[in-house]
């Protein structure tokens, strides 16, 4: 494999196709080389380590971290746009880099708000769109007063860098706030309370847009969270009213374009019992939500934010099957004995519709280590075959009780 230790010639070759720098060297960008692939790209990735998933496979690594400027500037040298596996970028580093020429996109001044849960909160407060109700926590008090106010339990944040339930907190009462309040200020974490919505599902609407300002939008989603993470995701979402469906496309191409984001962005929403929508968090990347598309969509997510950030015309979004179901390939508590390769056998010769998807990652209780995607016409039956599939990937077990040797 080639490792980038200067910058390769082809960088400044006005007749070769585009490289793209992508931050981090996860699962994302592993998928996004995927893309890059078939559009004749590069995909250039930092990646703190070569093990990382997407350094085992781009061509162009520069191993370093997110956290360092010399390593950003090293990775951006001649690539044609600069874009993000994760949101953790310290945003004075990549305003640096915009003040020398790097085309970063999404541009800082709009990733910010995939960054900073509070200035998110303030700003589409301001914008009027609906959010739970929300305080800066700078203090114990604030913590107290709120869960007094909202009710307890609530939902407590670090303002940056969690995800996948991390970060995450919903005291009960008075005294759990005041012990985790307490603890995390002293480690310097940044805080928020948020009101606990009482959900009937989580959405999730994802778009992509251009510097151009061509958007496009995929079928609202139904994301199904267990401890925290996503697991399961049903594209499109069933029974989802045409105008709430339209609602929350809306409602993210609007504040694509107010925030002036570019690439994908996912906004994932909290649907009430009452029929109304709340916005929970964006992502301005590829997304979780946004996997299924790989496999059920004309132009998935990864395709469509490399058109994105190149300023090409964006891709046609539309489904290819009436339903689509993502299941994410979750570490089990404990490894099986059975080699990964050997469960991948025993999976397509039982399920050869099923499409895998396996990261390069090493297996860890709840790891995302790769994902199914089923598509087909029934919700249920697509959704149990797309769930027995990834269960069986993780713990070789079929839910079901087949047995391949009886």
């Amino acid at each position: 494999m080639t490792r980038l230790v200067d910058v390769t010639t082809r960088s400044f070759d006005s007749s070769a196709l585009p490289t793209v720098t992508m931050i981090g060297g996860g699962q994302l960008a592993r998928m996004t080389h995927q893309a890059a692939i078939a559009l004749g790209q590069r995909l250039r990735v930092l990646a703190e380590r070569p093990e990382d998933p997407a350094a085992q496979v781009s061509p162009e690594v520069v191993l370093g971290s997110h956290t360092d400027l010399a390593a950003l500037r090293k990775a951006a040298v001649g690539s044609h746009a600069l874009t993000f596996d994760h949101e953790h970028v310290p945003t004075e580093h990549l305003e640096v880099l915009v003040a020398e020429g790097v085309n970063v996109l999404p541009p800082p001044s709009a990733l910010v708000y995939a960054q900073d849960k509070l200035a998110m909160r303030t700003k589409l407060s301001e914008l009027g769109l609906p959010v739970p109700a929300f305080t800066p926590v700078t203090e114990v008090a604030d913590a107290v007063r709120f869960g007094d106010e909202h009710g307890w339990p609530f939902v407590l944040k670090a303002v940056r860098g969690g995800y996948d339930g991390r970060g995450v907190w919903m005291p009960a009462d008075a005294a759990e706030a005041e012990r985790i309040v307490a603890d995390q200020l002293a480690h310097g974490v940044g805080l928020l309370a948020e009101a606990k919505v009482d959900l009937k599902r989580e959405l999730s609407a994802m778009v992509a847009r251009s510097p151009f300002g061509q958007a496009a939008t995929w079928p609202v989603v139904e994301t199904v969270q267990r401890n925290g993470q996503c697991a399961v995701v049903i594209a499109p979402a069933p029974d989802l009213p045409d105008d709430l469906a339209a609602s929350a496309e809306t409602l993210a191409l609007n504040l694509a374009a107010e925030l002036g984001v570019v690439g994908a962005m996912a906004v994932e929403l909290f649907e009430t019992h009452d029929g109304e929508l709340l916005v929970n968090e964006l992502a301005m990347r590829p997304h979780n939500s946004g996997h299924w598309g790989m496999d059920g969509a004309r132009t998935g997510q990864f395709e469509q934010h490399l058109r994105a950030v190149l300023d090409y015309p964006l891709g046609d979004t539309s489904p290819l099957a009436p339903v689509t179901v993502m299941a994410n390939i979750l570490g089990a508590p404990q490894a099986p004995a059975m080699s990964m390769d050997e469960r991948l056998h025993h999976l397509f010769a039982r399920m050869p519709e099923a499409k895998v998807h396996l990261y390069g990652k090493g297996e860890r209780p709840d790891r995302k280590i790769g994902h199914v995607n089923v598509l087909g016409d029934d919700v249920a039956a697509v959704r149990e075959k797309a769930e027995r599939a990834a269960h069986w990937m993780s713990h070789a077990v079929w839910t079901d009780g087949w047995d391949p040797h009886e």
